[in-house]
């Protein structure tokens, strides 16, 4: 039996696009995948750490495809204080800041050791409305691995929701179950993403399989289901933020230097991972808040004049049930990208407006 949806256009808060040739690879299938509103990392090389630097981006991505609305990111650095806060925040499209602990993930090697030099730039950000991104993670030390960084960085979140309440912050990309509950714990100006990719994997996915690492990298089966039960509650503290993440299939499989590139690419089939997920779940009702609804509310993107309330309910996509199977790569040679699930069946998309 057949079954379509009709939604708004999707929002994706969290998503990494690169520069460059992968930029004009990846770029056009944002929407492909369903979205309309990226909200767009500041990982590349070098960073994103001045309001030029990303208001240069933002044009470079326009330029790639302007039918997307981008909302731009600063990278947590020494280079950030409460006068680029104030800056950023009059562009009236900077709209957070993404904190990355030192050494965690792709292009981290600038990033924080210590968040007490940046309570200047929280106060800031509380006064002028920025979101604080938060790459979960402690590093790696005698007692942390991947396994239980993420766990480990938890008490700083509390930490700084509790020095700064009034500070929005999200917690991205959570993989455990002690994630969701400390999110729980907070209140309302605390928020979290969930990816498409980690509510299908666990540990043993990605240990054999390198398309399918990333960092954090995905935990145990009940971590897992305590994700897919935190997406599809209607819990609006919890929604999408894909962190999809290209690298070219060399990158990803160490062909060059040995190593696994940490990253998984969702983008072209965004909201069709997500459909598919809710309906192995029976939970297809939760789909348009945590798709739609959720993550607009929390980054106040109506309110912001970012959207308008009319743009959000013209535009539509229609999810179905009818299978698509999902493409073995995308782009070629130094750009060619392998997407998540490549040759297996999702739901399908098209957009109607």
């Amino acid at each position: 039996m057949t079954t379509t949806i009709e939604l708004p256009a999707v929002a994706d808060f969290h998503v990494h696009l690169r520069d460059g040739d992968m930029m004009k690879t990846v770029v056009p299938t944002v929407r492909q995948g369903g979205v309309s509103v990226a909200y767009v990392m500041p990982n590349l090389v070098p960073p994103i750490t001045s309001v030029e630097q990303a208001l240069s981006y933002h044009e470079r991505l326009r330029e790639v495809d302007p039918t997307t609305k981008y909302l731009m990111t600063l990278y947590l650095s020494p280079e950030i204080t409460p006068d680029v806060i104030q800056k950023a925040a009059a562009t009236g499209v900077i709209a957070g800041v993404k904190s990355y602990p030192k050494g965690v993930t792709t292009n981290s090697a600038a990033g924080v050791v210590s968040y007490e030099q940046y309570y200047p730039v929280f106060e800031a950000m509380e006064k002028h409305d920025l979101v604080l991104n938060l790459h979960g993670e402690a590093p790696s030390g005698p007692d942390t691995t991947v396994l239980n960084a993420e766990a480990t960085f938890l008490p700083t979140l509390l930490d700084l929701h509790r020095r700064f309440p009034n500070l929005r912050i999200v917690l991205e990309h959570c993989t455990t179950a002690a994630a969701v509950e400390a999110v729980k714990q907070c209140g309302p100006t605390v928020a979290a993403t969930i990816t498409a990719h980690h509510l299908y994997l666990t540990i043993d996915q990605w240990a054999d399989n390198p398309h399918c690492f990333c960092k954090p990298v995905a935990k145990l089966p009940g971590d897992r289901d305590a994700l897919v039960a935190a997406a599809t509650s209607g819990d609006p503290k919890f929604f999408l933020g894909t962190d999809s993440a290209p690298h070219p299939k060399t990158s990803k499989i160490g062909a060059k230097t040995g190593r696994t590139a940490a990253g998984v690419f969702t983008q072209p089939y965004a909201a069709q991972y997500i459909a598919s997920a809710f309906d192995r779940a029976g939970k297809l009702e939760a789909l348009k808040g945590f798709l739609c609804d959720f993550g607009r509310r929390f980054y106040k993107t109506v309110e912001k004049g970012w959207e308008t309330k009319e743009e959000v309910e013209k535009v539509s996509i229609v999810l179905s049930n009818e299978p698509t199977q999902v493409v073995a790569e995308i782009g070629q040679g130094e750009v060619s990208v392998v997407p998540f699930m490549a040759g297996e069946e999702v739901w399908s998309l098209r957009w109607k407006n």
